[in-house]
């Protein structure tokens, strides 16, 4: 009990004593506040940006192998592919003949050209040529509409499905469905608009929401695809164990190519968990950084603390060897100056943390969608508390070393 006595008139002093200089710990709080701001809108950023580029990839399902010409993370290799012959149509067919267990095999390309409806122009828009089993490889489905069909593609017809995106930027509140949309010089009817997927293009890739689909038929009649580069969606079977069908799609693509057992794969194969698994690490690294630079701002801070302390300690001497002298311990002379530290650190990191909730909103509205979560608001609170012991220590080691009368006899 007097333990948590002690302890709570420790508390008592240490608050009286902020009151006493209000205006000094304002000041001092403010590199705190600034500390805590920027680790928790660097960690809040962080969390949305994985969370963004995953809502993005999960259009793409876990049972779908993707034949590539080079392989989606090439780590400053890329001399080492850019010889490799481009994947086409005919091998596509092959690929889908020879692969009897597969549910789909969908070949796509894609090209830039600007859109066009009425007086309304989008440029550098991602054109996508595809067929319809894009359905079967893809968890995204119309919101609108419907996607093409096999007799779309059969028939070359010059239909297109629009993303999100360019439906809210082109067609704006009208329904764009049989509508016409000029993709580069040609007019293609909208039949169906995607739900929305989430923008990568926040990554460096492909904005989901800004691409228009159209037959791959139609593609290659009009933008030349023969010679194009294609990728292949390989949908394996179900229950189908992903790593042992990549060697089954790789030994048929060989085939395809006609590779000797002495030559290297010519070809790519990339998965959606690779693709994960790196941005994983290079979003450990990049908060790594972030947190580095940003917890020099709350080491400044916490820098100012220990100042500050050391100035309360040495203005209050008197008053430390006067409890001293009236029986105080060190313990409770240490737990005050403490106490004091630590709750400036809290009242800043408090007003850090509801600051950082302005600078996620605007994060939300004009970046990606972000939000500050209640596991960072707590790590905020606890780097506070703990800015505030380590800040406020030495200070109140001193002060709890002081003999009480040279401290009565300090002027």
């Amino acid at each position: 009990m007097s333990s948590v006595h002690g302890t709570v008139e420790a508390l008592r002093i240490a608050l009286a004593a902020l009151r006493a200089n209000t205006a000094r710990g304002v000041l001092t709080t403010l590199g705190i506040i600034i500390g805590i701001l920027a680790v928790v809108t660097t960690m809040t950023a962080a969390n949305g940006l994985s969370n963004s580029f995953r809502e993005s990839a999960s259009v793409i399902g876990a049972d779908v192998l993707f034949v590539s010409r080079t392989p989606w993370i090439m780590m400053g290799r890329f001399f080492q592919f850019r010889n490799r012959p481009n994947l086409t149509l005919k091998e596509a067919d092959k690929l889908e003949r020879q692969l009897h267990s597969a549910i789909a095999v969908n070949p796509s390309s894609d090209t830039q050209r600007s859109v066009k409806f009425g007086s309304e122009v989008r440029d550098n828009i991602r054109i996508i040529g595809t067929t319809h089993k894009h359905m079967l490889v893809s968890s995204a489905l119309p919101e609108q509409g419907r996607f093409f069909n096999a007799y779309d593609v059969q028939f070359s017809r010059r239909v297109c499905v629009i993303g999100k995106t360019i439906h809210e930027q082109v067609f704006e509140s009208r329904d764009p469905v049989n509508k016409t949309l000029k993709i580069g010089r040609h007019d293609f009817q909208v039949i169906g608009v995607m739900e929305k997927q989430g923008s990568g293009g926040t990554f460096g890739g492909p904005d989901f929401d800004s691409q228009v689909f159209v037959p791959v038929t139609t593609f290659v009649k009009l933008y030349g695809g023969f010679n194009r580069n294609f990728d292949f969606a390989v949908k394996a079977p179900a229950g189908a164990p992903l790593d042992d069908y990549e060697f089954e799609v790789i030994g048929e693509m060989r085939k395809i190519r006609r590779l000797k057992p002495d030559q290297e794969d010519n070809f790519a194969i990339n998965k959606m968990d690779s693709l994960l698994d790196a941005f994983d690490d290079v979003m450990r690294v990049v908060l790594l950084v972030g947190l580095a630079i940003t917890g020099i701002s709350l080491f400044v801070g916490g820098v100012g603390v220990m100042n500050i302390m050391f100035v309360s300690v040495t203005e209050r001497t008197k008053e430390i060897g006067i409890r001293k002298a009236i029986g105080a311990k060190r313990r409770a002379i240490l737990s005050q100056f403490l106490f004091e530290s630590s709750v400036i650190c809290l009242i800043g990191g408090a007003i850090g943390i509801v600051l950082s909730f302005g600078a996620a909103a605007a994060i939300d509205r004009f970046v990606m969608p972000a939000s500050v979560s209640l596991p960072i608001v707590g790590v905020a609170l606890c780097v506070s508390v703990m800015v505030g012991v380590v800040s406020g220590f030495i200070p109140a080691w001193r002060a709890s070393r002081l003999n009480p009368i040279d401290a009565l006899h300090y002027e």
